[in-house]
């Protein structure tokens, strides 16, 4: 039976009152025997909790790292704006200006006397 999570509970379960459902203090729970009983509904089809946003701690078959999944996914955390491929692009250039400008310091210029590959 399922556990709902909505910004509203009250309209909820007021909604599913109107509709037919038991709710409430007194209502059985047969499935759903940790839902609060001010958030509990029993149906003729199955049984619902009703949770509101400040309630997801207290949910029982979602845990709060399986709805990060859905609310923080890993492509938002991981990219700001889209600017990795930027960021890694500015880095490739400092990387490339930086081992250029040491090799010929570090080997005073002469880097092709120091290290002659060619066929003699």
């Amino acid at each position: 039976m399922p556990e709902q999570i909505t910004k509203y509970p009250d309209v909820t379960l007021k909604v599913l009152k109107d509709a037919g459902a038991a709710c409430g203090q007194g209502v059985p729970q047969k499935i759903l025997k940790q839902c609060p009983a001010d958030r509990f509904c029993s149906l003729r089809t199955g049984e619902m909790c009703i949770y509101g946003m400040n309630e997801i701690p207290k949910m029982t078959q979602i845990t709060r790292l399986e709805l990060a999944r859905f609310v923080c996914p890993k492509a938002q955390q991981s990219s700001v704006l889209g600017l990795d491929p930027i960021i890694f692009g500015a880095v490739f250039l400092v990387g490339l200006t930086m081992g250029r400008f040491f090799r010929f310091t570090m080997c005073d210029g002469d880097f092709k006397q120091q290290f002659d590959l060619t066929t003699k």
